[in-house]
């Protein structure tokens, strides 16, 4: 936590907010122009941004860390990305609405197992191939919002705000013995909505039983799942979960991250090239969110100090009703990992409690478990509201897009889905649990 006089000026979170503006704008108002460009634009946004805390507040190491943390988090994405790539599952199967609302759900609880950002990978391409001849632009949004986002609430691994969490201290069930009903209203009301929206989509012929519908399941590059298992166990190869793993500190990439590069070179070589041209394969994706996120990375420091001085100000003032709704609609547009532990950070100073020592989490996650429940939900459902809100929101809007569906701008995306639908099932999870 920065001191006061290290505190960022407020206008240096413009490079942010002209990011943020370019991401909703360019590929609406200047398309062509913007696929061409925006790696120059994130990359000069994050310079001035980069720039500014070396010379103007003498803070390179913040930047440094800022960076180590796109490192992991980028790795981790292109892992999953390539692997699952090579990976190629085929339904024999009709599609409808009751086929579609079960595919999402066991889609939530598989991204709890192998992270979101694995199962939107494995299970995209299927879905849309499972509809292929009814697909929309809200199947996909859907999608978004339960195997990207909503599904990942139960476990360390399905997000990374629980992962860092898990990190410092809380429990690896935790989250599972403490959220599971919240996750499972929040899921079941996204696919109530779900249901009646693609119900509309059916073709009228007389429903017919899911059992009778699926007909045979088709894996290829099936030897990728153990990749997959790698690239999870991977996760934990950190010297603050794993004593005996070596810390690598100063090099930027430690065991975990040359880890996941080596499984994404391996991947990439060595996966069917058959399963890549079946599933389009190709490296635009992760090569947009790659450029991008880096952007955001490193222009929302200021931000996130900000917020953090803030939550530490202002904490003993503050109910679990506002870390909810605060955590929540910062995710959106923030990177939910930093907003979360700094959000846990101003909860566990209500009571003078550490975020940085194991025990004194552990008491917080017995004693004063509401406040982190909320932040917890949030962090990871309000990253649903965005298409920056998480990770794999961007891959899964770009790997729609190469297969031939027109997704909704980042205005549209929020106006027309997000607050219709998202945010009344966020204020009644608020209202039950959290009020």
């Amino acid at each position: 936590m920065p001191s006061e006089l290290l505190l960022p000026h407020p206008l240096s979170i413009i490079p942010f907010a002209v990011l943020l503006l370019l991401i909703a704008t360019g590929p609406v108002l200047f398309s062509h122009y913007w696929e061409r460009h925006y790696s120059n634009y994130a990359l000069a946004l994050a310079a001035i941004t980069a720039i500014y805390y070396v010379w103007g507040l003498n803070s390179p190491l913040t930047v440094w860390h800022a960076f180590i943390e796109y490192t992991s988090f980028i790795l981790l994405l292109a892992s999953l990305f390539v692997v699952s790539g090579g990976i190629l599952i085929k339904f024999e199967s009709d599609s409808n609405s009751g086929s579609n609302t079960v595919f999402l759900f066991l889609g939530a609880l598989l991204s709890n197992i192998i992270g979101t950002t694995g199962a939107s990978m494995l299970l995209l391409r299927p879905f849309i191939k499972l509809n292929r001849s009814r697909i929309r632009p809200f199947h996909i949004i859907f999608f978004i919002f339960i195997v990207s986002n909503v599904g990942g609430s139960l476990t360390p691994i399905g997000d990374p705000p629980l992962f860092l969490g898990f990190l410092r201290g809380v429990p690896f069930f935790w989250a599972l013995q403490n959220v599971w009903v919240v996750w499972l209203t929040a899921i079941s009301l996204i696919l109530f909505v779900f249901w009646m929206i693609d119900r509309r989509s059916d073709s009228g012929v007389p429903a017919i039983s899911i059992v009778r519908q699926f007909r045979s399941i088709r894996i290829k590059g099936a030897k990728n799942f153990i990749l997959l298992g790698v690239i999870i166990c991977a996760v934990f190869l950190d010297h603050s979960v794993l004593s005996f793993i070596p810390d690598l500190h100063p090099f930027p990439l430690g065991v975990r991250e040359l880890v996941l590069l080596g499984t994404t070179i391996y991947a990439y070589k060595f996966s069917s090239r058959e399963v890549f041209k079946a599933n389009e394969f190709d490296l635009a994706p992760i090569r947009e969110v790659a450029f991008l996120f880096i952007g955001i990375f490193i222009t929302m420091i200021p931000a996130l100090q900000l917020i953090a001085w803030e939550s530490k100000q202002y904490g003993s003032q503050l109910t679990v009703a506002h870390f909810y709704w605060g955590s929540g609609l910062l995710s959106s547009v923030l990177d939910n990992a930093p907003t979360y532990l700094n959000f846990v950070s101003g909860a566990m100073g209500k009571f003078d409690l550490d975020i940085n020592v194991v025990s004194n989490v552990q008491h917080f996650v017995v004693r004063d478990s509401g406040y982190l429940a909320a932040i917890s939900i949030a962090c990871v459902f309000f990253g649903a509201m965005t298409y920056i809100g998480n990770g794999p929101n961007f891959m899964v809007k770009s790997i729609s897009e190469r297969a031939g569906i027109k997704m909704p701008s980042f205005f549209t995306y929020i106006i027309s889905y997000s607050i219709p639908v998202l945010l009344p099932v966020f204020i009644i999870t608020w209202f039950i649990f959290f009020r």
